[in-house]
């Protein structure tokens, strides 16, 4: 009740795992992790002599250090942030005392030597950035793409009038209209399977000073690279005091994209709800509105426009602020940074809240048809371009005088195609169609989606 944020509030219990992605415990725990990593990889290099080796037993008792790391260990954290007003130093003290009750006093002095908060900070944001999207975003995308999938399928051979500028036009059906948007998200989708999730341990200004004045010797290059690929991200040799987060925002730009798409989807969704083309399952107990009793309102899909807008504003701030910096630093990065979890929940919520609308429409096949009767001079497009294909001249201008403007009926049509100079043949093959029978290849292109492979 008392939570500032929706995302903390009217949405938490949704957002249990997106919580544990990007939560400050979930900051810690990567923290920790690469100081637990960092010294790990310390004292496996020969190089580097006076860090005490580690056999392989003390290798996995300071790695369950991080495995073991929850709630109660990161309010220790924070117990010590608040001594030290340091957020990545209480990280390191926590680890020292950590490492004095298991016996291990001798490697205290080489927590976090060689690392700046920005080596541990670019790291930790990557850790959690890359197992966020890939894991509680990617989770509720895929579900989206499952079920509109399902829905293309389903419907492939419904006949749909489309509508250009509002108006009537070559029909379609609704199975190829979904399957469009399945095309659109699974590129998105395919653009993040091969994103870069970068990181830096280069130290201060990106020079690796420190580590020469330490250890002169030592091929320092190689063991940041090896390192930073250790963690599954991918070495960035040259950078700053940070690392220049331009990853960041092609990230961030995908979501942005993913959810736009999304939204194209939830308008379309409300729009056919609004003509009457899909129906909304009726919940039980569910009120529409508070005055209106006969109302079925969708929304799931308003919900989700609403979010995929938060989502993207704050995206879009984080795209464009994290790739700029005074000099070799300033500290706006770090603040901007903390909003990462919020940018990813509400685009959580709002691919969720369109998958929960999906499952509530059905396709209201009465309605379709009767849009589709209504309007017969959709047929002005394949007659016109037979005519002109068996070169009959002001083909165009001759249907046009037909059908603009005004209300064709079935007969007018029949009448019209009785008296077009064409072969016999090519006349009856004319006056079988129909605006529902006038769907061209629609249903065939569906194909795509049933092979992910063709649409990636």
């Amino acid at each position: 009740m008392d939570a500032l944020s929706p995302l903390d509030g009217r949405y938490a219990g949704q957002l249990v795992d997106v919580a544990g992605a990007f939560s400050e415990a979930a900051l810690i725990r990567a923290r920790v992790r690469v100081e637990v990593e960092w010294l790990i990889c310390l004292a496996a290099r020969e190089s580097l002599p006076e860090v005490p080796a580690l056999d392989g037993a003390q290798q996995a008792l300071i790695r369950g250090i991080a495995e073991r790391f929850d709630g109660v260990a990161a309010s220790k954290v924070k117990a010590i942030e608040a001594r030290t007003r340091h957020d990545v130093k209480a990280v390191e003290y926590y680890l020292g005392g950590q490492l004095t009750a298991m016996g291990l006093d001798a490697h205290v002095p080489f927590l976090h030597v060689c690392l700046t908060s920005e080596d541990v900070n670019n790291l930790a944001y990557a850790l959690m950035l890359r197992d966020g999207v890939r894991g509680p975003w990617r989770t509720r995308a895929d579900a989206l793409v499952a079920a509109a999938s399902q829905m293309a399928i389903a419907t492939r051979e419904l006949p749909l009038l489309a509508l250009t500028h509002g108006q009537p036009a070559t029909p379609t059906t609704l199975g190829k209209e979904v399957a469009v948007f399945v095309a659109r998200w699974r590129r998105q989708l395919a653009l993040l399977d091969r994103q870069e999730f970068l990181g830096k341990c280069n130290g201060a200004t990106g020079t690796f000073g420190a580590h020469l004045a330490a250890w002169p010797d030592a091929p320092w290059e190689e063991i940041a690279r090896d390192f930073v690929g250790g963690l599954g991200l991918t070495y960035a040799p040259l950078t700053t005091q940070i690392e220049p987060h331009d990853w960041i925002a092609e990230v961030a730009h995908s979501l942005v994209r993913f959810g736009q798409v999304t939204l194209d989807f939830c308008r379309d969704m409300w729009t056919y709800i609004s003509r009457g083309v899909l129906k909304q399952r009726v919940v039980a107990g569910e009120v529409g509105s508070s005055t209106m009793p006969h109302k079925v309102n969708p929304i799931d899909f308003e919900n989700a426009e609403a979010n995929v807008g938060i989502a993207a504003s704050l995206l879009d701030h984080l795209a464009l602020k994290l790739t700029t910096s005074r000099l070799q630093r300033d500290l706006s990065d770090s603040s901007a940074l903390r909003n990462i979890g919020s940018a990813i929940g509400y685009s959580a919520i709002a691919l969720a809240s369109a998958t929960r609308g999906l499952s509530r429409v059905a396709p209201n096949e009465t309605v379709m048809l009767a849009e589709l009767d209504a309007h017969w001079e959709v047929l002005a497009e394949p007659i016109q371009t037979v005519l002109r294909v068996h070169g009959v001249t002001e083909a165009y201008e001759h249907l046009k005088g037909l059908t603009r403007g005004t209300h064709v009926a079935p007969a007018d049509i029949a009448a019209a195609v009785n008296d077009l100079p064409l072969p016999s043949i090519v006349r009856s093959r004319l006056a079988t169609l129909t605006p529902s029978r006038y769907v061209g290849m629609a249903s065939r292109l569906v194909d795509h989606v049933t092979d992910p492979s063709d649409l990636s």
